[in-house]
């Protein structure tokens, strides 16, 4: 009997089919026309694929989904590319139990391919950003990135939050509906912890700013108020405002508004941190949407910025001409900038920014892997954080906590007071650590080569700029091209050119170099 139980043993596994292995070799270039060879099938998948959407359904990738324009220049062929590419890189997955967030990661999945566009899933495990992950805490790890931080500046959109103007169409409809935004967003802030608040899509007046510096008060032991600039409530606009620990900072001289644009959006608060007297200015922002249908330069060219890119390059220049007074009169360069831009990292207003010599640290620190929003499963950020040269070496760290933009709709404070953080608004709270210096922080790690111009035979030759951009200029400051700096020496060809004077800008690591050209044929 022993020997037959063997024998018949040993036939069962030989019999066993070999099970379908799916290996995505090139995640960026993967489309869903690559699942057609095993349709009908039962694959086990050898990498771990992100959940890209998790509205009504979910939706499976090999890679993380993210706005074109987050990652490559509006309109140019890149974008056309990654545009396309997205459109047609995830899946539909079925047959999932309980609630994931969009970026989890399934691994070790097994799943029966049912067309080129759907997939059942059979088993596996999910890992990463699981809500269990993100009550464990925001990333202390990229906050001290470049020494431990002193101070903790938070910037978050809370989605209309509103305490006197309810029922108006935005923001809650009723005093439970507030209640419930009410619990969901002094949950998030007493989580985070953060010296100084910047806030946008907050109402006007006085007292939405000052129920959240009492919640952080009670709920953190340590003693909270806010910048009272003046203002009264009125309907349902909102403003940029501040609430700040009085046991960490003072303000110093008074809030700057700027009236470019919408109102009471764009302003600028000099903080001073008590234990080391040093002073920075924090300016928090909220330019205009991209919703609605606008003309002239505000009207959608399908470059993928939107409606109101022109108002919003009219804001950031604006910011820039602020901020210059400003510093004047504060006698201090330490600037940074924070809020909902509206605009991604590539688009016409953050370049205007980072021209002018500023560094996105969202990009600095994290490549292009940073995110704050989801919009039809493409990751990017509107939330930015940039820093002038001054202010770059006493930033320690910064990260995105992630305890909006993966999470489903239905979790808003109107559909389900479910008694956590989750979802109090669609964007996440950006985190910047300070350590306030006249030294700063160390930079070892970060050293940037700066860019070369050469001129020589018919050609304009670009080196240590790669993942730039070049762009020329006629004299009267007319924009003749642009293009992105692939390699580390770039040649781009001038025998063409008309005769005339030229002016070449190379921006390439939050620095921007000029160059004049005369061509005389």
């Amino acid at each position: 009997m022993k020997k037959a139980s063997v024998i018949y043993l040993l036939l069962l596994c030989v019999s066993l089919p070999a099970q379908t292995i799916l290996t995505v070799s090139d995640k960026e270039g993967w489309t869903t026309s690559q699942l057609s060879q095993y349709v009908g099938k039962q694959v086990k998948l050898a990498d771990e694929w992100y959940i890209t959407n998790n509205y009504g359904g979910y939706r499976i990738s090999p890679r993380r989904l993210y706005s074109p324009t987050n990652q490559v220049l509006p309109g140019s062929a890149e974008y056309s590319s990654l545009l396309s590419m997205n459109q047609s890189g995830s899946v539909v997955l079925s047959g999932v139990s309980g609630y994931h967030r969009m970026g989890e990661r399934l691994r070790d999945g097994v799943v029966n391919v049912t067309s080129t566009g759907s997939m059942t899933l059979v088993s596996g495990t999910w890992i990463g950003n699981t809500r269990e992950d993100i009550l464990a805490g925001y990333d202390v790890v990229a906050i001290d990135k470049r020494g431990k931080h002193s101070l903790l500046v938070c910037a978050a959109n809370l989605e209309y939050y509103l305490v006197e103007n309810l029922g108006t169409g935005y923001g809650p409809d009723s005093q439970s509906e507030h209640e419930a935004q009410r619990r969901k967003v002094s949950q998030a802030l007493a989580k985070i912890g953060a010296d100084i608040y910047g806030f946008v899509e907050i109402e006007m007046g006085q007292s939405a700013l000052k129920e959240l510096a009492a919640d952080l008060t009670k709920a953190t032991g340590r003693t909270y108020t806010y910048v009272d600039d003046g203002t009264t409530a009125n309907g349902s606009y909102t403003k940029a405002g501040y609430v700040y620990c009085v046991q960490t900072v003072n303000t110093y001289g008074d809030l700057r508004w700027n009236s470019t644009g919408v109102k009471y959006r764009k302003t600028m608060q000099c903080f001073e941190e008590k234990s080391t007297g040093e002073r920075f200015v924090l300016s928090v922002n909220h330019f205009k949407a991209k919703s609605g249908y606008g003309s002239g330069d505000n009207a959608d060219k399908g470059d993928g910025q939107s409606t109101y890119n022109g108002d919003r390059v009219r804001e950031a220049q604006s910011l820039l001409t602020e901020y210059e007074s400003f510093r004047y009169f504060i006698g201090d360069e330490d600037f940074l900038v924070m809020g909902d831009l509206n605009a991604y990292a590539k688009e016409d207003p953050i370049r205007i920014l980072t021209d002018y010599g500023m560094t996105d640290l969202h990009r600095y620190y994290h490549k292009d892997s940073s995110y704050s929003y989801t919009y039809y499963g493409e990751a990017g950020y509107l939330d930015h954080a940039l820093a002038t040269a001054t202010m770059l070496p006493q930033v320690t760290g910064m990260t995105a906590y992630h305890i909006n933009s993966d999470e489903r709709d239905s979790y808003t404070y109107d559909k389900s007071d479910d008694g956590t953080m989750f979802r109090y608004s669609d964007h996440d709270p950006i985190l910047v650590g300070l350590n306030l210096s006249k030294a700063g922080v160390s930079m070892e790690a970060e050293i940037v080569s700066r860019a070369d111009i050469l001129f020589a035979d018919g050609y304009l030759s670009v080196d240590n700029a790669a993942g730039g951009y070049v762009r020329v200029y006629d004299m009267q400051g007319r924009e003749m091209m642009e293009r992105k700096i692939e390699s580390e020496t770039y040649t781009l060809p001038t025998s063409d050119w008309k005769a005339g004077i030229y002016v070449i800008h190379v921006y390439a690591n939050g620095e921007v170099k000029h160059r004049k050209l005369i061509i005389d044929n």
